[in-house]
């Protein structure tokens, strides 16, 4: 009998490569539910926290929260603008990262969708893998792109002030795209230009990892720890690499869905119109989900700690402090444009969501199949608690909405938890979680 060729997982193990997760529950793939309707997932981050007044400073009609819980809430004015979608949304307050308070503040972003012990990592490691790439490794076998990581500022920044919320398997941080005409390129014009060109460029690139990957074997020998483990890492990139060259060449024949790109303003300058700019960046998600070229998207609105573009957006608005200044105000007038700014991000969320209910979908829009996350990591003036959540459409998903809901010290990750059910994935835990949230918002069986 001829013995099966070894797989690259196989000769990966062989060389002591941890290139794959270990099989936790949520990477079960035979035991994930599969679908007719894709269900989609969108991570919306915004940094620096929320305006909440202090009771001295007397609006607290400005407050990011509602004044009072339960279905009869009343939005705050910087929240105003989303009540068409009242019956389509849900606030949530108190959620926080256990690890939040314990690390620098400024991490506060890197962590949002990880939940990791920023502040105690483990030797050799700084962040683990983020919740968009949890749905990404379920949900990639039906899409074109496992996933679309997007941020004001491209790349990834750098430890610590990230310009990312996605990271990988290993804990590294995903770089983001900023730039709308070379996503719009990546997403819709890669399979039209020549084909066999496309082809035997994947195919060499594949011939080198494959290469690599041989040649490996012998030099891992040679190694000590530290430089195996920088292996390691190389190897798993390239592994990576690999599946994202052989997912290219089985879709390079598929035609992308027909679709209307009129309305897109590519040419934009974020710099000088930051709106113009959100409203480009919601346009191209809500095209990539109805074209289903992906089936989960992080998009960083803003940078912590003044970093980036994003914190002189304000000036553009007529405020008069930048992003991170008006989160440390401590005065009436700077809290109230601290509020005007969340208002203006509240306009940018109406945007999306009535773009993705534009697009119909299976049973109903594409927002009845989308669930939307959109946070931050921080409160106010960088505290890691009591953090500001809203989640959005997944009507189809068992999702029931118009309400707000304080989980006084919940735990982000229990939340996250549910969020991967809703979605079909059948986790046991992710990151630090202890149960999945008990919420009127979820009313899925899990799978």
């Amino acid at each position: 009998m001829t013995s099966p060729t070894p797989t690259r997982r196989a000769v990966l193990q062989g060389v002591g490569a941890s290139l794959f997760l270990p099989k936790l529950a949520y990477f079960d793939e035979a035991a994930f539910a599969e679908s007719q309707t894709a269900r989609r997932f969108l991570a919306i981050y915004t940094a620096n926290g929320m305006s909440l007044p202090q009771p001295g400073h007397g609006i607290p009609e400005w407050s990011w929260y509602p004044q009072a819980t339960g279905p009869d809430f009343t939005f705050s004015k910087s929240t105003e603008p989303l009540a068409p979608f009242r019956s389509k949304l849900t606030l949530l307050g108190g959620l926080q990262h256990p690890s939040g308070p314990k690390a620098d503040p400024h991490t506060c972003s890197d962590m949002w969708l990880t939940g990791a012990p920023l502040h105690d990592p483990a030797p050799g490691s700084y962040n683990s893998i983020s919740l968009d790439q949890v749905v990404a490794a379920h949900t990639k076998r039906h899409c074109r792109r496992p996933s679309l990581v997007l941020s004001v500022d491209e790349g990834v920044g750098f430890l610590s002030r990230t310009g990312t919320i996605a990271y990988d398997r290993a804990g590294r941080p995903i770089p983001a795209l900023n730039d709308p005409v070379r996503i719009f390129d990546q997403l819709f014009r890669a399979d039209r230009t020549s084909l066999e060109e496309q082809r035997a460029r994947l195919r060499r690139r594949v011939k080198l990892v494959d290469a690599v990957l041989e040649n490996s074997k012998d030099l891992t020998k040679k190694l000590g720890q530290t430089d195996r483990e920088k292996l390691d890492q190389y190897l798993t990139s390239l592994s990576e690499i690999e599946e994202r060259l052989r997912t290219s060449e089985r879709w390079i024949d598929v035609p992308l869905k027909d679709q209307d790109h009129s309305h897109l303003a590519l040419d934009i300058e974020k710099e000088t119109d930051p709106a113009a700019y959100y409203k480009t960046m919601f346009d191209l998600i809500a095209l990539a989900f109805d074209a289903d070229i992906t089936r989960s998207v992080a998009f960083m609105l803003n940078r912590e700690d003044g970093m980036g573009i994003s914190d002189t957006f304000p000036f553009k608005l007529g405020l008069h402090q930048t992003h991170h200044q008006l989160s440390h105000a401590t005065d009436k007038n700077g809290q109230l444009e601290f509020a005007k700014y969340d208002l203006f991000l509240s306009e940018q969320l109406v945007h999306l969501f009535t773009r993705l209910e534009s697009y119909p979908d299976t049973g109903g829009s594409l927002l009845d199949n989308t669930l939307v996350l959109y946070g931050t990591g921080a409160s106010t003036t960088h505290k890691s608690s009591n953090l500001p959540h809203l989640i959005a459409g997944a009507a189809n998903m068992g999702l029931s909405h118009g309400t707000y809901v304080r989980h006084e010290g919940e735990r982000l990750s229990n939340l996250y938890l549910g969020i991967l059910h809703s979605l079909g994935i059948p986790a046991d835990s992710f990151a630090d979680s202890t149960a999945r949230i008990e919420d009127s918002l979820f009313t899925y069986e899990p799978a």
